[in-house]
């Protein structure tokens, strides 16, 4: 038997459906794991997903310390681990018997300061991550003639493959293993990567283990420290790493140089300009006038002018070539500017590849190889997007010579679609970023486009006036990729000597603006500019310092305790927040890669470099901890305090550990609001963050994927009360011989709404209602539960609702979303079993990786 083993449970589906002799394979179960089960020219094989990393970096719990042996630590085995600890650091016995000191050693698993220079130096161990799929893996390695390393093929994907091997190794130390590479889940590719399988590259492994080791000290260390410089306040973990502290950098220097910014005033004079069946836009030859005096006696000239003259018609064509092929990077930029995260774009481009409509999304290159059938993609995306069928036709015709990027590797081809699969099939997310992907390979075989600019110069009055205007006249490329393409701004048919109409001509006093804040998309690029993270790495990166409230908002902002955690740090400390120590480091992993050094030693230089920077770092604590502190405040606030004017800020039950509206004054102040549940909260600026009623602060609230809105945090204000209204009368009270009515009302406590019988204290009777949206009694009850009908008027129109959460309705329509009555009982009954199942992986994992779970924050 063969065992192939993939990254995933749907790659080693997939791998199994194209490589199968008769098609379909057989679905399996060994202990919970689904493998499944194909023959390949009569001989039986089997595959597997892995879920990622089965194995996870830890340290130990202690550093001790022996005359004879050093510094060391022991696992869980007994196993000796020597520990490289250096000798400025001091040994055992110490005064304190307090920990982190032990009487032979430090304790690192607690978090102390005093611990920190040891943890930088701790050896390494590698705990069971997945513990159920490694005890499914050992078990089909004991049967198998020959494993067969499938995962996807990047320094992670292989670092997963040889983790993967060593559990192999552990029940079958001599079977035959190989490694199996390809760029996309389409049979050919397959097929030809299982023809030519070839070794696992054990020095791209290491370099992936290097990077999780690098990762592991830097973030442990840093978050630790972050952490423990100012324990509590209203945050928890602050987060910090070793790509992840300078990315931050970059956004915090942008909005300093914004906040330095002086702007300089200049004034500009545009109108409108109209023939008998067009108007269009004329201004100033000069564009900015820096001299007001200049700028007004310019105006005097043409404030009450009502026609112009045609001086000049210029025409000039100019070529737009066609865009580069996508790599993971410029993929990412152009998804933005479309309205998808780096993060976002990453998860849905990772569900197409392991559905097989395009090839791996993790990629450097920008040339597509020669052995690429170019021809045989167009044909598939004809047949099978009857939208792109036109343009394949023109493509198909000729000439096909597609453009190339600056980037050339050997590893994976550019980012490009299968032309396999129906997209029909794929869900909004998925078929916006497909037609980006679709259409920009579509794009990088055809020709330029061609714009004409039309330029006319006109006299106003005795001063100059220009307008332009720019036309598509051969689409080229376009025809495919309309992506970022301007309108058409096209002039009237004029020639010189013509007499135009004008209106509309003002003075315009303007400033010059600041530098643009980074969007997400143009953060990626800049990230890969400096050498800042890998294509792998990058948006989780973003997604990360968003995640800790280090930034906000796109356009990104930086939140105050971003901004405040790297002036900090660029006090203390500025190596950890420049890009050229991550490039530095990034570059010895390459190295690695490439056989050119040891893992050991490149980790062993990054501890050092961190430990340079740890002492002045530990100096400090206090110094950094007062600035967090502030800042944290800062960003909680959301107002002022109506009652005694100090701040009201975002507070955390101590108790519930819900989150709350609360006064700084306290104890001597006890005003405290509730906080809209299932919203993003961020305060208003200026009048708008007052309410005009009661004098507390207004909040936008924004629900998830969701129109947001604003509203103030009183429960009690005016502004947010609604009359009690009567929807129906109360079914259980009627069969109990007694009358209640059915009160739709809301909290002035919570702010919560909800319907409740009258005689609730007897019968009960209680419905959740929508947090938003006026209500309407329709006098209807529901024919499957008895519960009352209302209706909520929405931002997308009145939606009709039965009340009752658990009426039978519901369920019927859930179920009717599967495939049929006779299919859902085995479904729900499926689901019943894989809850369990993750419900036991899962508390075995909590088991195993308990102790890091602080540790692992981003690069």
């Amino acid at each position: 038997m063969k065992l192939v083993i993939a990254e995933k449970n749907i790659a080693a589906q997939k791998i199994a459906q194209l490589l199968s002799d008769a098609g379909k394979p057989k679905n399996d179960k060994v202990y919970n794991t689904a493998v499944y089960r194909f023959t390949v020219d009569g001989e039986e094989w089997v595959s597997m997903g892995l879920a990622g990393h089965i194995l996870a970096p830890d340290f130990p719990d202690e550093i001790l310390f022996d005359e004879k042996q050093g510094w060391y630590s022991l696992t869980e085995d007994g196993e000796v681990l020597p520990a490289d600890v250096p000798d400025g650091l001091a040994r055992p016995p110490y005064e304190s018997k307090r920990r982190p000191f032990l009487p032979n050693g430090i304790n690192i698993k607690g978090w102390k300061v005093e611990s920190l220079p040891y943890l930088t130096w701790s050896p390494i161990i590698k705990n069971p991550a997945e513990r159920e799929i490694i005890r499914v893996l050992k078990n089909l390695a004991k049967k198998s003639d020959s494993v067969i390393i499938a995962t996807d093929f990047d320094r992670e994907g292989e670092l997963i493959g040889a983790d993967a091997l060593s559990m192999v190794r552990e029940v079958a130390p001599d079977v035959p293993a190989s490694r199996a590479r390809y760029s996309a889940l389409i049979k050919a590719e397959v097929t030809a990567a299982f023809d030519n399988l070839v070794e696992l590259d054990e020095n791209l492994a290491d370099a992936g283990e290097s990077r999780q080791y690098i990762d592991l000290i830097w973030g442990a260390v840093l978050t630790r420290y972050l952490t423990l410089a100012k324990f509590g306040g209203f945050g928890n973990v602050r987060s910090a790493g070793r790509v992840q502290t300078p990315t931050l950098a970059l956004v915090v220097e942008r909005e300093r140089e914004r906040r330095a910014f002086v702007p300089e005033d200049y004034w500009q004079i545009r109108g409108m300009g109209a023939t008998a069946d067009s108007e269009f836009k004329i201004s100033h030859k000069t564009p900015r006038f820096t001299d007001k005096a200049a700028a007004e006696d310019a105006f005097s000239h043409v404030e009450h002018a009502t026609t112009g003259t045609i001086v000049e018609v210029s025409k000039r064509s100019r070529k737009q070539q066609p865009p580069v092929p996508f790599n993971t990077t410029s993929l990412q930029a152009a998804a933005a500017a479309e309205g998808i995260s780096p993060a976002r774009t990453m998860r849905i481009a990772e569900s197409l590849y392991m559905s097989g409509f395009i090839s791996y999304p993790r990629v450097d290159n920008t040339v597509y190889p020669r052995s690429l059938d170019l021809e045989g993609i167009v044909k598939g995306l004809s047949s099978g997007s009857p939208a792109l069928a036109p343009v394949c036709k023109k493509v198909l015709a000729g000439p096909m010579k597609p453009t190339r990027g600056k980037t050339e590797t050997t590893d994976h081809p550019p980012i490009h679609p299968t032309g396999q699969g129906d997209p029909e099939t794929l869900d909004g997310g998925q078929k916006k970023l497909y037609n980006l992907i679709a259409r920009r390979f579509l794009a990088t075989l055809m020709g330029p486009a061609t714009i004409e600019n039309t330029k006319l110069s006109i006299d106003v009055a005795g001063e100059p006036f220009t307008a332009t205007g720019d036309v598509l006249v051969d689409p080229g490329f376009r025809e495919a990729y309309p992506y970022g393409l301007k309108r058409d701004e096209q002039l009237p048919a004029l020639a010189q000597g013509d007499v135009i109409d004008v209106h509309d001509i003002k003075l315009e006093a303007k400033q010059t603006e600041p530098p643009a804040r980074y969007s997400q998309g143009k953060l990626v690029q800049e990230m890969e500019k400096r050498g800042l993270g890998t294509k792998s790495t990058r948006a989780s990166i973003i997604e990360r310092l968003y995640t800790v409230r280090y930034l906000k908002n796109d356009p990104i902002e930086p939140s105050q305790l971003g901004m405040a955690i790297i002036d900090a740090l660029h006090e203390f400390a500025p190596r950890i927040t420049t890009p050229e120590m991550t490039a530095e480091l990034d570059a010895d992993m390459t190295r690695v890669a490439e056989g050119k050094d040891t893992q050991e030693h490149v980790v062993d230089h990054s501890r050092a470099l961190l430990a340079g920077m740890l002492d002045a770092l530990i100096e400090h604590k206090d110094d950094l901890g007062e600035a967090i502190s502030d800042a944290v405040t800062a960003d909680a606030k959301v107002g002022e305090c109506p009652k005694c004017g100090k701040d009201l800020v975002m507070k955390t039950s101590a108790k519930t550990r819900g989150s709350f509206i609360g006064c700084m004054g306290w104890p001597d102040c006890d005003v405290t609001y509730p906080v809209p549940s299932g919203v993003k909260v961020s305060p208003l600026e200026g009048e708008a963050g007052v309410c005009p009623e009661c004098g507390a602060p207004r909040i936008k609230c924004q629900p998830f994927r969701s129109k947001a809105y604003e509203q103030c945090v009183n429960p009690k204000c005016p502004t947010n009360f609604e009359p009690d209204l009567k929807v129906g009368e109360c079914k259980v009270c009627a069969e109990a011989g007694r009358h209640g009515d059915l009160i739709a009302h809301k909290s002035e406590k919570s702010g919560k709404r909800f319907i409740r019988c009258t005689n609730y204290e007897e019968c009960q009777v209680s419905y959740p209602l929508p947090a938003r949206g006026k209500l309407q009694a329709t006098g209807e009850t529901c024919p499957e539960c008895g519960a009352p009908i209302v209706v909520v008027e929405t931002a997308r129109g009145p939606w009709r609702i039965c009340v009752n959460m658990e009426c039978p309705s519901k369920e019927k329509k859930t179920t009717s979303r599967g495939r049929g009555a006779a299919g859902s009982k085995t479904s729900a009954a499926k689901k019943t079993t894989a809850k369990k199942t993750t419900a036991k992986k899962t508390a075995a994992k909590k088991t195993t990786t308990k102790k890091t779970t602080a540790k692992k924050s981003a690069e």
